[in-house]
């Protein structure tokens, strides 16, 4: 008997319904059980910790001057901002000198300790707390290079970055091989009424880790596209001599010589800068195609322009990491292979090359029998 238009209709509806239910809960199942790009989130605590941490120590000497209590913007005028703009920073708790340099080396520490992964979830919101208090206690000197560093070190705390390739994932190994018999916590049993409570705090870590990686991804784009759709609208891009101007600006010249060597190619310095919009602009859809390995190394060349060039490489620094965020997992696996295989041949070699691995120094006695 024929299916009437009128049935085929509602079960139809009733198919689309359940493909978009089924997906809905994929989508669910993906966010709540399974930690995206951990990989990925490593690299990134590793880079922004070891990028502030030699900021930190490349402003040493002018530390002072900058964030203490010798500064021009004094912790009275700082505290006076933030009563208007709502910051707060713990620099400004005291003007005594002690206790700036306490909180100096308070903030050196906590940077290397995010960049080894130790106690990464207590470590990553301190970090994230000395990021935000030297930069709002020199808030009139920041570029777009710190604030960068600012909104990745906040969304960082809300990653499981410890989880790969750091003093917390050896320290988990380790558990893991230990055996399950004996004293100790790893021959306790869980009780039963707490495995409700890990079951529940293992949901909230991985949606907290998978909305940080996605917040991340989605800034990194909105910089990228809001950049290129404001370069849009400037008559020198559009003409394509915006980069002989920045060539020429003597703020943004650490070598001279070499800005007026690569502005006297004017062609090249044109193709740059069409090419610089036109990759900003469309970078937002292309870093989730298979075309994103070429994009990456094209913004990694600009930003290595940037750094030497315009003499800007905190900036280039803070913006090559945030696009390491677009790499997959698979990706960093074989690179950590890479690297391990190159530190094992190197290890064997230089065994080889030892008096102990070779033929010994000293000849065997006469009448030896070794």
């Amino acid at each position: 008997m024929p299916t009437s238009p009128s049935s085929a209709a509602p079960r139809s509806a009733d198919a689309v319904a359940q493909r978009l239910h089924n997906r809905l809960v994929e989508l669910r199942t993906q966010l709540t059980e399974h930690a995206v790009s951990l990989y990925a989130a490593a690299v990134l605590r590793i880079g922004y910790g070891l990028l502030y941490f030699t900021f930190l120590l490349r402003e040493f000497a002018h530390r002072d001057e900058v964030w203490g209590p010798g500064s021009p913007w004094t912790p009275a005028l700082a505290t006076q901002l933030f009563d208007q703009t709502g910051w707060y920073s713990i620099l400004t708790v005291s003007d005594s000198r002690a206790y700036f340099e306490v909180c100096y080396a308070l903030a050196l520490v906590t940077s290397a300790l995010f960049v080894l992964g130790w106690r990464t979830r207590a470590v990553s919101v301190l970090f994230a707390v000395v990021v935000a208090s030297f930069h709002a206690r020199s808030i009139f000197m920041t570029d777009g290079g710190d604030n960068l560093i600012l909104l990745m070190a906040v969304y960082l705390s809300f990653t499981a970055c410890g989880r790969r390739w750091s003093l917390d994932a050896r320290r988990a190994r380790l558990r893991t091989r230990a055996p399950d018999a004996g004293s100790g916590s790893a021959g306790r049993e869980t009780p039963a009424f707490w495995r409700p409570m890990g079951s529940a705090r293992r949901l909230l870590v991985t949606t907290l880790h998978n909305c940080g990686m996605f917040v991340i991804a989605a800034q990194v784009c909105f910089v990228y596209g809001s950049a290129g759709l404001y370069k849009v609208q400037g008559g020198s891009w559009g003409n394509g001599t915006a980069l002989h101007y920045v060539l020429n600006l003597d703020l943004f010249q650490p070598w001279p010589a070499l800005s007026h060597m690569v502005d006297s190619h004017q062609l090249l310095v044109a193709v740059a800068t069409y090419l610089t919009v036109l990759l900003q602009v469309a970078c937002p859809f292309m870093l989730f195609s298979r075309f994103k390995y070429v994009v990456l190394a094209m913004l990694l060349g600009m930003h290595l322009g940037i750094a030497v060039l315009m003499g800007l490489p905190i900036f280039s620094g803070a913006m090559i990491i945030a696009d390491a965020v677009f790499l997959p997992d698979r990706f960093y696996r074989f690179l950590g292979q890479c690297v391990g295989r190159a530190f094992r041949r190197t290890a064997v070699a230089g065994m080889r090359g030892s008096p102990q691995a070779g033929t010994s120094l000293v000849p065997p006695q006469a009448g030896s029998t070794g």
